[in-house]
């Protein structure tokens, strides 16, 4: 068996990958959107234990590793046994990243970068072996099973938001293609062009709702006009604030705030908490704040091997940077 094979049957198996990490999951922004990733694997006992999935471009004849588009996090996955010390998590950790960084050294890079799951909270072994690493911060609902309690977290102004929006309609039925015409709209608005193409999109969310793990969540006056929508995604464990779209000539409409809340009450019978997937830009993380997100550390570990052009090679980066 190949790893990728390997993979897809430890992902059917083991329900604690999170979702950005999975098979499918890499699939559907990679292969299928003809870009390339691959998979190490540190097995003990004939026994995966952890992995390393990764998405690559290769330019010039020279390798970089990088996050694939809309996908918050990546990097190691480590499947720690029950009841396990402090003491021997340490060492599992130490044993698992000196193998796949091992691995990982083999392949003949220039530039690697990835941003690890927030539950991955020891890179000292990356440190040790030239890795460099940047603090970033998502917010988090850990909890969102009572949404009354949610709502009564909201800073009083989006709950005003949100009774602000109550002439307005939650619709569930907009189509993939008309949610990316939408955010084009609203990028333009901008005087920007959304970065990946509609057919990544269409194709990504296709495979999310047939595994039933993706939704778009719209909001509309009574003319049929859209406000703001959003496309959320989720595994047994989280929920996630993928992309959202918001007309500016609606912004004070409350529908972003309404979106928001309906996605939570939305993903409360289907997952355990909720991820904003960032930000660090001042604003959009004032906001998720007052949402009642809880600001959580993740790492976002690189190393270049190459010196100028590692550093120019960066600039591919910004392509996948939310």
């Amino acid at each position: 068996m190949t790893n990728k094979e390997k993979y897809s049957q430890l992902c059917t198996e083991n329900d604690t990958i999170p979702l950005f990490l999975q098979h499918w999951w890499m699939e559907a922004v990679c292969t299928k959107a003809s870009k390339e990733w691959d998979v190490l694997l540190y097995e003990k006992n004939k026994k995966v234990i952890a992995a390393l999935p990764y998405h690559f471009i290769t330019k010039l004849g020279m390798k970089v590793i990088l996050e694939p588009q809309l996908t918050q996090y990546s990097g190691v996955w480590i499947d720690y046994p029950n009841g396990i010390t402090d003491k021997e998590r340490y060492s599992l950790e130490e044993e698992v990243c000196k193998g796949l960084i091992s691995q990982l050294d083999t392949l003949s890079w220039v530039h690697y970068m990835q941003h690890f799951h927030y539950r991955f909270t020891n890179w000292l072994p990356f440190f040790q072996q030239g890795f460099t690493q940047t603090t970033r911060y998502t917010y988090r609902i850990e909890s969102i099973g009572n949404t009354q309690d949610v709502f009564d977290n909201f800073h009083q102004g989006k709950q005003k938001h949100i009774k602000k929006a109550k002439d307005l309609s939650v619709d569930y039925s907009l189509s993939a293609a008309d949610f990316y015409a939408f955010l084009s709209h609203t990028i333009a608005q901008k005087q920007q062009q959304v970065v990946y193409s509609q057919s990544f999109f269409v194709g990504l969310h296709q495979q999310a709702v047939e595994r039933e793990q993706g939704q778009i969540i719209a909001v509309r006056d009574k003319t049929g006009a859209i406000h703001a929508a959003m496309f959320v995604v989720w595994d047994h464990l989280s929920g996630y604030y993928l992309v959202s779209a918001i007309d500016a000539n609606y912004k004070h409409s409350g529908a972003s705030s309404l979106m928001l809340w309906e996605a939570i009450c939305f993903l409360s019978s289907r997952t355990k908490s909720f991820d904003f997937e960032g930000s660090m830009i001042k604003g959009v993380a004032k906001a998720n704040q007052e949402f009642g997100g809880v600001q959580t550390p993740y790492f976002s570990i690189s190393k270049s091997r190459s010196g100028v052009l590692g550093c120019m090679l960066n600039v591919y980066r910004w392509l996948w940077k939310k």
